[in-house]
C-alpha cells in the first residue's frame, strides 16, 4: 500500500471554505435571536460609583441588560483577580462595564449609550517599570504591583563567568501585539427551555471553555454545552474571554438565543495581546565558543489582570535554556500588573520574547570571539540523549540538521563574506514543546473513530481544529492505519456533549498529543475490523493487512474482502456491533516542580533555525526582508504540503512582530483601533520562503510527528534582527524595530566601520 502519512493531501473542508458553505459563529441564525453589545470603560482607572441602565431598559427593541449586580460573584484568571463583568472598578480602557441585548444591532447600539455610568477616576499606571515603584498607584491590592515572581538557579553562575573568556550584557525589550486573526470572537448563546446553557464559540479548547464556563456561572458541567464552529484562526487568543460568559449571562436572563460579534476595534482594544517583556541579559563563554553561564533579570507585563500570564513569563524566562547545553543559569522573573489591556497568550506562548534576547547574545559572544555565529550554535546546541539544566529530556532532536541545512541553503558562509551595502544576513534558532504538562497534571486527549456500514470513516475529536488543519491531519493518520483514502473520512466539529475529552489548540500539542490519541483508537478500530474479515475469509486474524480500502491475506491479495464489506457484515451478523475503535494518549511527561520549575514537561521537543537577508534603506532605516530559509525539526511531516503552510504562517506574524505591528498606546488608550493604522504585513511585505523539513522520527510521536505551528516565530525574530547587524552594524534591542532609530544612528556612522 501507499503511505498516507507524508503525502501532501489538500485540506478536506477546503471546499466548503473555498465556496462559503462553513459556517463560522457569525454566520450562525435561530428564531427570536437576539445582538448582544458590551459597554466597555473609557477609564485607565476609575470607582464605578453608580450604574443607571433604566433607559437603556425603556427602549422597546430591548430585552435584556446586563451589569455586575447580575453575575455571579466568582472571580478567575491565575490570579483569581477578574469578574465577568467590572464590580466596583476599572482597571483598562476597554473593560466590560455592562451589556444589553436587542432585537438588532442598531437597537443594542441606541441603548449602550443610554447607560448612564457614574465615575471616581484613580491614579493609573502603564509602564512596567514604574508600576513597581514604591508608591505606584495599585492595580490590585499587592506590593508593587507584582502579580508572580520566578526564581531560577541552575549550577554556579558566580563561577561560570569566572570561566568565561568573553562576557555581553545588554537589554532587551519586546512589545505587545494583537492577533489579528481574520475572524474576530464571536458566538452565540442560547439557554433553553430545560435550563441548559448552548454555545457555539471559537474557543481553542471546547472543554476548558465548558469548565470555565461552568465555574464562572455556577453551572453543572452537565448543563452546558460547546459546540466549535469553523474558526478563522486562533493564535492563542481565542481563549478566555469574557464575551462568552457574557453572551451567556444575556441568554440566561431573557431565554432567547443570543449572538455577540466583537468589532475590529474591541479586538485591538480589549482582546488578550501578546505579553509584553524586558529582559537585562548577562551570557559568558570560553575562547573556544562553549557558553559557560547566563543570568537574567525579566519583567513582564501581564495588564490589569493576570489570565494565563504567569505561565507565559515562566516560559520567556526558562525555556530557551534547554535549546542549548547551559548549565550555569540563573534568572529572576517578575510579573506587573498594570492599567493596561490584559495580556494573554499568542503562538509561542512566551518563548519569542526569551528568544530574541538570547539569540541575539549569542551572535554578539560569536563576533567578540570571532567565530561564525552559526559554528557557536552548534558548539551549544542540545543533542538527542541529552537532559537539559531544566530536566528535560530529548528524545529526538535535530537542531544540529536545521542549522546545517539552513545554513547550505542559505548560501550563509558564501554571503557573509561577499558583503554589499546594507545587505545582511541572520541565524536565529529555537527550541519548542509538543504539549506541555505545567498547566496541570494531565496533557493528554481521547478519540473516538467509527467504521460506518458504508465503510466511511468519522473521527471524533475533542482537539478542535482552529484552521491549523487538524482535520486533514487526523484523517491521513487514521486512513494510514486503516488503508482508507482520507477523502472517506470526515472529522466532524468539537462538541463537548459528542466529542471524547481533549485539551484543545495549544502548546502545539494536537499533531502530538490529539494525533497520537487518533492513532491508538484507529489501531482499535483497525483489530476489530481484522477480526470481523478473518471471519468472512476464513483466516487467521495475525495473517491479515489492511491496505488499499481492503482486508486480505498476506501473499494472498486475491483473498480479500472491502472495509465496505467488513463493516456492513457487522451489523447483519448476530453477536457482532458496529466498529467503534476508542483511543486514549497521556504522554510520559511530568508536572515540573512548583518552585524550581525543574522536569520534563514534555513528551517531545520540536526545534527551528531560520536564516533571514534583509536590506536595509541606508536614508530611511526601512528595513526589508528578502529572503528566509526556515529549517523546522517536525519529527515527522504527517503532510508537507500543510507543513509548509505552518512555517510560512509563522514568517507572517514574526514579520509584524519583529518589523511591523505594535500596539501604540496613550495613558492606556490604544490609538491604533483599526487596521488601516495596525500594520499588518501584507503579501507584498513577504520574503520568499524556503522551507526545509528535517525529520527526526520522535519515539514518542503518532509516525515520528511532533508539534510544529508555533516555534518559527521565536527563530524568525532574532534572525531578522541579526541579519539587520550584519548589514549595518547597528545591534536593535527594542521591538519593532524602529526606521527612524535605524536611521539616525546610520546617519552618524558609516556602514561595516
Amino acid at each position: 500500500m501507499e503511505s498516507i502519512v507524508g503525502k501532501p493531501y489538500p485540506r478536506i473542508d477546503a471546499i466548503t471554505k473555498a465556496t462559503g458553505e462553513a459556517q463560522f459563529a457569525a454566520d450562525l441564525r435561530l428564531p427570536h435571536m437576539l445582538y448582544g453589545l458590551i459597554l466597555r470603560s473609557p477609564h485607565p482607572h476609575a470607582r464605578v460609583v453608580k450604574i443607571d441602565a433604566s433607559r437603556a431598559h425603556r427602549v422597546a427593541a430591548v430585552k435584556a441588560v446586563v451589569t455586575a449586580a447580575d453575575v455571579p460573584t466568582v472571580k478567575f484568571g491565575s490570579k483569581g483577580d477578574q469578574t465577568i463583568l467590572a464590580v466596583d472598578r476599572v482597571r483598562f480602557v476597554g473593560e466590560e462595564v455592562a451589556a444589553v441585548a436587542a432585537t438588532s444591532p442598531d437597537a443594542a447600539a441606541e441603548a449602550l449609550d443610554l447607560i448612564s455610568v457614574e465615575y471616581e477616576l484613580l491614579p493609573a499606571v502603564f509602564e512596567l517599570e514604574e508600576a513597581m515603584k514604591h508608591g505606584a498607584p495599585r492595580v490590585h491590592d499587592v506590593d508593587n504591583n507584582v502579580a508572580h515572581r520566578l526564581f531560577i538557579d541552575r549550577g554556579d553562575v558566580d563561577r561560570g563567568f569566572s570561566r568565561a573568556d568573553v562576557v555581553c550584557e545588554e537589554s532587551f525589550s519586546t512589545h505587545a501585539v494583537a492577533h489579528c486573526y481574520v475572524e474576530p470572537h464571536a458566538c452565540l448563546a442560547v439557554y433553553d427551555s430545560s435550563g441548559r446553557l448552548n454555545i457555539w464559540s471559537p474557543d481553542q479548547g471546547p472543554f476548558n471553555h465548558q469548565a470555565n464556563l461552568s465555574r464562572v456561572l455556577k453551572m453543572p458541567l452537565s448543563k452546558i454545552r460547546v459546540v466549535q464552529p469553523h474558526v478563522g484562526g486562533g493564535f492563542g487568543g481565542k481563549r478566555f474571554l469574557p464575551l462568552y460568559q457574557i453572551a451567556a449571562l444575556l441568554s440566561m436572563k431573557y431565554g432567547r438565543p443570543v449572538q455577540m460579534l466583537n468589532s475590529r476595534k474591541d479586538e485591538l482594544v480589549a482582546s488578550r495581546p501578546r505579553v509584553p517583556a524586558v529582559v537585562r541579559l548577562k551570557m559568558g563563554a570560553t575562547r573556544d565558543g562553549v557558553v559557560t553561564a547566563k543570568q537574567a533579570n525579566i519583567i513582564s507585563g501581564c495588564g490589569a489582570y493576570s489570565g494565563i500570564t504567569p505561565s507565559i513569563m515562566d516560559v520567556t524566562a526558562y525555556r530557551v535554556d534547554s535549546l542549548y547545553r547551559f548549565k550555569n543559569i540563573k534568572t529572576e522573573a517578575t510579573l506587573v500588573y498594570s492599567n493596561t489591556t490584559p495580556k494573554g497568550s499568542f503562538r509561542g506562548f512566551g518563548n519569542p520574547q526569551g528568544h530574541f534576547p538570547v539569540e541575539s547574545m549569542m551572535d554578539m559572544l560569536a563576533e567578540k570571539l570571532g567565530l561564525d555565529p552559526a559554528e557557536m550554535r552548534l558548539r551549544n546546541v542540545v543533542h538527542t540523549g541529552d537532559v537539559t539544566a531544566h530536566g528535560w529530556a530529548m528524545g529526538s532532536c535535530g537542531i544540529s540538521e536545521c542549522i546545517e541545512r539552513a545554513a547550505a541553503s542559505s548560501a550563509w558562509s558564501e554571503k557573509r563574506k561577499d558583503r554589499q551595502p546594507g545587505r545582511g544576513i541572520g541565524m536565529g534558532c529555537v527550541v519548542h514543546v509538543s504539549g506541555n504538562r505545567f498547566l496541570g497534571d494531565y496533557d493528554g486527549s481521547s478519540a473516538i473513530v467509527k467504521v460506518n456500514e458504508d465503510g466511511r470513516v468519522v473521527v471524533i475529536s475533542g482537539e478542535g481544529d482552529v484552521g491549523q488543519g487538524a482535520n486533514l491531519l487526523f484523517a491521513q493518520i487514521v486512513g494510514e492505519v486503516l488503508g482508507v483514502d482520507p477523502s472517506r473520512i470526515e472529522v466532524p466539529r468539537a462538541d463537548t456533549d459528542i466529542s471524547p475529552f481533549g485539551s484543545g489548540a495549544g502548546a502545539d500539542r494536537v499533531t502530538f498529543i490529539g494525533g497520537n490519541a487518533v492513532k491508538l483508537a484507529a489501531e482499535d478500530a483497525r483489530r476489530q475490523l481484522v477480526a470481523v474479515a478473518a471471519q468472512l475469509l476464513e483466516a487467521n486474524p495475525a495473517d491479515l493487512e489492511v491496505a488499499n480500502g481492503a482486508v486480505f491475506v498476506k501473499g494472498s491479495p486475491g483473498r480479500s474482502v472491502s472495509v465496505p464489506e467488513v463493516a456492513a457484515s457487522t451489523f447483519r451478523r448476530r453477536g457482532n456491533g458496529p466498529i467503534i475503535g476508542k483511543g486514549t494518549y497521556d504522554p510520559p511527561s511530568v508536572v515540573p516542580d512548583p518552585v524550581t520549575k525543574y522536569g520534563n514537561s514534555s513528551a517531545a521537543y520540536a526545534f527551528a533555525a531560520h536564516v533571514a537577508e534583509v536590506d536595509v534603506d541606508i536614508e530611511t532605516g526601512q528595513v526589508k526582508v528578502l529572503n528566509l530559509v526556515a529549517a523546522h525539526d517536525l519529527g515527522r511531516a504527517i503532510n508537507p504540503l500543510s507543513a509548509e503552510g505552518q512555517i510560512e504562517g509563522t514568517v507572517a506574524q514574526g514579520l509584524g512582530f519583529t518589523l511591523t505591528e505594535a500596539l501604540i498606546t496613550e495613558s492606556g488608550q490604544v490609538l491604533n483601533t483599526s487596521l488601516s493604522d495596525y500594520r499588518v504585513p501584507t503579501a507584498m511585505d513577504m520574503p520568499s520562503v524556503a522551507p526545509i523539513l528535517v525529520e527526526s522520527n520522535d519515539p514518542n510521536g503518532p509516525f515520528g510527528a511532533k508539534g510544529l505551528g508555533e516555534p518559527g516565530i521565536a527563530a524568525l525574530v532574532p534572525a531578522v534582527v541579526n541579519a539587520v547587524y550584519d548589514a549595518v552594524g547597528i545591534r536593535v534591542t527594542d521591538l519593532p524595530v524602529d526606521p527612524e532609530s535605524l536611521r539616525r544612528q546610520m546617519a552618524t556612522r558609516m556602514p561595516f566601520e
